[in-house]
């Protein structure tokens, strides 16, 4: 089962619309999850709709493979995912692990490069969602191989700070270990390891 993200109700893994509101069901060609927009919350891959993710998994698969009776389409399912408790995503492999907490508020996250910090979308939208001056689209992370970790504003409402220093929307700031990303009214401390 996947969860629609216009109407939040449970359908059918592979469903091309949600069976409860009638919105077309979009899904990341990158890592299967379903979504909204043109881009993934989650990986940052391209948002197709059920039939494109077919077409381009049986573009992909070599002829071969159906002379050895497999399948040349494979099925369009949603990619398991569930957020594990505090939020502690598993390590990508290269990059250095960037956490964000504030013991205080009991906040810890694990970077994740390219995701989206916000109320509405991203992999930590469990933490602000209940936070009304976090965007719901706030902030982005990604990994620049020379600059390393970076934040970036999305023209979020009550802005975001590095060092209490306000940065310009769609402006990458490069983050090391020791500084303070403030979230609208959030300070979180940085780690790189």
């Amino acid at each position: 089962m996947i969860i629609c993200p216009s109407c939040k109700e449970e359908i059918d893994d592979g469903s091309h619309y949600c069976d409860q509101c009638g919105q077309e069901l979009v899904y990341c060609g990158s890592c299967g999850r379903v979504g909204m927009g043109r881009r993934c919350t989650y990986c940052g891959g391209l948002m197709l709709s059920a039939d494109e993710v077919q077409h381009q998994r049986s573009q992909s698969v070599a002829p071969a493979s159906a002379a050895s009776g497999n399948p040349v389409a494979q099925p369009l399912t949603q990619m398991p995912y569930s957020a594990p408790d505090n939020l502690q995503m598993p390590v990508q492999s290269g990059l250095p692990t960037l956490t964000l907490y504030n013991p205080t508020l009991d906040i810890r996250m694990v970077g994740i490069n390219n995701a989206i910090i916000g109320r509405r979308e991203g992999p930590y939208q469990q933490v602000f969602a209940n936070n009304m001056y976090v965007s719901g689209i706030h902030a982005q992370l990604i990994y620049k191989p020379v600059e390393g970790w970076c934040i970036i504003d999305k023209h979020s409402s009550n802005g975001t700070k590095l060092n209490q220093r306000s940065i310009l929307p769609d402006v990458p700031m490069s983050i090391k270990g020791g500084d303070i990303v403030t979230l609208a009214n959030i300070n979180l401390q940085v780690s790189i390891n």
